[in-house]
């Protein structure tokens, strides 16, 4: 008997919010807002009747309490259908990539034909986050029958009261308490990434993106939201003499600074998935597909934030490609140090040995291929969307192109590492 033909998972189409630094443009704009207009800009874009919709899976990092499966909110919200079901995935900063895979995966197996995927966040509407005690203290006056003499207890309890304010999130790990910036500087350490090399790094991403706005590139993936057209964050005439004045943010004698590392950022981005099959039959040309993926974790305490230096050797060589094959290298720019870490790691025999268990290295990245319409630290960083730009960016840059292959690198909280290797379709 002869085995059927694997399914392929095809990517038809993205569009994303313009991505606007945090507290700016967006500011009363929810995450599940943005995953709306997203999702929303995706159906107009597209004209695909919203009835061929079968399911989402959607990314995100900063969750709201009263509503955490943002999925199936975008379903209900854009009335897609009560039998469009949703769930929503979490893995930090590549949450936007790990919901399109997950989707991709479904779609592979035959779950479904017509699945949408990506991911939003606002970390402008972030909780605040309340001391334990006074939560501690405030439960059993809430939910039993306090008698007077409670009340005062619980008062008591509180003392001192300047540690009732409330707490302004960190973007640190649980297990180590490490800041990601302070992990970037150590990073720079280690891997000898200098600051200058870091400003050049920044500067080359703002111009590339800045670049792909004026060319129109991010013309049919940006959608307007309430009468912002593009990205924020991007600085066109920004130079290394101006980022050289400025000051470091996690340590006195470190190298990472505000204008070398991602800005905190709301935005959403949504991908549409398909069958090949399904995309052929209603006449939509597929863009690209994916033809491996990885996820790795690595120890914290080493270095947070170098896992892409093992996940996109992994996803290569599920694809049976090396890194001579890539057209495009995409790697999110949580920070210019680790990004250009990352990109040292690749190209170092020891850290092949000693990381890989292989004898040569995975190769030296050109460039020119790495982020060529720039990356987080000029667009912006909404955590659960990176990764579902990254996807769209490069899906379309193939197509466009005739390219055959990009390859994308995303580091995240917790030691992940998460990889994909995209191949275009004829």
């Amino acid at each position: 008997m002869t085995a059927p033909a694997k399914r392929r998972a095809v990517i038809v189409a993205g569009a994303r919010t313009p991505f606007v630094r945090a507290f700016g443009d967006f500011t009363r704009i929810d995450t599940i807002a943005l995953a709306d207009e997203a999702v929303r800009g995706l159906l107009d874009n597209t004209k695909i009747s919203s009835n061929e919709i079968e399911a989402i899976v959607w990314g995100g990092v900063i969750l709201p309490a009263g509503a955490p499966n943002i999925a199936r909110e975008i379903a209900l919200d854009l009335k897609l259908g009560h039998g469009v079901e949703g769930h929503t995935v979490t893995r930090a900063c590549a949450s936007g990539l790990q919901a399109i895979t997950t989707a991709a995966a479904a779609i592979e197996r035959g779950e479904y034909d017509v699945m949408i995927a990506g991911g939003s966040d606002s970390t402008s509407n972030a909780g605040v986050n309340l001391p334990q005690k006074l939560i501690h203290a405030a439960a059993p006056l809430a939910l039993g029958k306090p008698k007077p003499k409670d009340y005062l207890d619980a008062a008591l309890s509180l003392a001192p009261f300047t540690g009732l304010l409330p707490r302004r999130p960190k973007i640190e790990e649980r297990t180590t308490g490490e800041v990601m910036g302070e992990s970037a500087d150590k990073m720079a350490k280690i891997h000898g990434i200098t600051r200058e090399a870091q400003d050049e790094f920044a500067v080359r991403s703002h111009h590339r993106a800045a670049a792909a706005i004026k060319s129109g590139r991010f013309d049919r993936e940006v959608i307007p939201v309430n009468g912002v057209t593009r990205d924020g964050l991007v600085r066109e005439n920004t130079s290394v003499e101006k980022l050289a004045t400025l000051k470091p943010v996690f340590n006195r004698d470190g190298t990472v600074t505000a204008g070398n590392a991602s800005p905190l950022t709301d935005g959403a981005a949504a991908v549409l998935l398909m069958s090949e099959a399904k995309a052929r039959a209603l006449g939509l040309r597929p863009l690209a597909a994916f033809r491996s993926w990885s996820y790795v974790s690595v120890d914290p305490a080493d270095e947070v934030l170098i896992g892409p230096a093992i996940s996109m050797p992994r996803a290569l060589e599920k694809a049976g490609l090396t890194l001579a094959d890539v057209d495009y290298l995409d790697i999110h720019e949580a920070f210019a140090a680790q990004t250009l870490s990352v990109l040292e790691a690749l190209g170092s025999k020891k850290w092949a040995a000693d990381r890989l268990g292989r004898s040569e290295a995975v190769g030296t990245p050109d460039i020119d291929k790495v982020n060529v319409h720039g990356g987080s630290v000029s667009i912006g960083h909404p955590f659960g969307a990176t990764g579902a730009r990254m996807v769209t960016t490069m899906a379309n840059e193939l197509a466009l192109t005739g390219k055959g292959i990009a390859l994308l690198g995303i580091c995240a909280a917790g030691g992940h590492g998460a990889s994909a290797v995209l191949e275009r379709v004829e």
